[in-house]
Formats: C-alpha cells, sequence, structure tokens
C-alpha cells in the first residue's frame, strides 16, 4: 500500500482517495481534497495559505530542519525481500518516529515559551 503526499497541503493520500490531476508535459499532481485541487487551478502558492504545511514551516511554526526526514525518502531501489531486513525496517521506523515526536514535542514547548516571555512583559507593562 502506498501513501502519497498532496502536492499542495502535503497532508498524506490513501490509496482510493484524492485526484489526479496529469499535466501536457506528464507531471502529475495528486490532491488530497477538491480543496487543494481548487487552490492550485486558483494558482495559489501554497507557502500563502495559512493552512498549509509549506507555509507551517516556512513561518517557523513547525520542525523544518532535522536528520529524521532524510530517513522518509523515496528510494526506487528495488531490494530482495529478507524477513530479517524487514523486521529491522520496521523497527528502525517506530524509532525513527519516536525521536521526532520527541523532537517535534521539544520544539512546540521552545516555541510556546518565547510567547509565554512575550505576554509576560506586556503584563508588567500594564
Amino acid at each position: 500500500m502506498r501513501i502519497e503526499k498532496c502536492y499542495f497541503c502535503s497532508s498524506n493520500i490513501y490509496p482510493g482517495h484524492g485526484i489526479n490531476f496529469v499535466r501536457n508535459d506528464c507531471k502529475m499532481f495528486r490532491f488530497c481534497r477538491s480543496k487543494c485541487h481548487k487552490s492550485f487551478k486558483m494558482k495559489r502558492n501554497p507557502r500563502k495559505v495559512k493552512w498549509t504545511k509549506a507555509f507551517r514551516k516556512s513561518h517557523g511554526k513547525e520542525l523544518a530542519i532535522d536528520s529524521t526526514f532524510e530517513l522518509e525518502k523515496k528510494r526506487h531501489v528495488p531490494v530482495k525481500y529478507n524477513r530479517e531486513l524487514w523486521q529491522n525496517t520496521i523497527h528502525a521506523m517506530k524509532r525513527i518516529q519516536e525521536i521526532r515526536s520527541r523532537r517535534q514535542n521539544q520544539f512546540i514547548k521552545q516555541r510556546l515559551k518565547a510567547g509565554k516571555k512575550l505576554e509576560l512583559r506586556t503584563m508588567k507593562r500594564k
């Protein structure tokens, strides 16, 4: 089962869901819902639309640079099936997900800490 990413908002698209748009030069664009498809047709920039993942990353709302993102890239190299390799891969995927969630939580706490400091300063001024 291949889980694709939406071209516009970067959310997951499960098999049997979403819309495919094929341009004249055979480039495929996959969209998770009609909202993304319509925004793409209106030539909106995903980095300027507030609900997209691209906006959140470009404005510092989400973790943008991390070594765990390198492991998520597609590799188009066929590998012969090996049960031990498969089990190790699944174990590594779980471990990477734990590390990523820990780092994201830490990033969010750091971001919120700055907001709390600013709020305390405004309260002291009043």
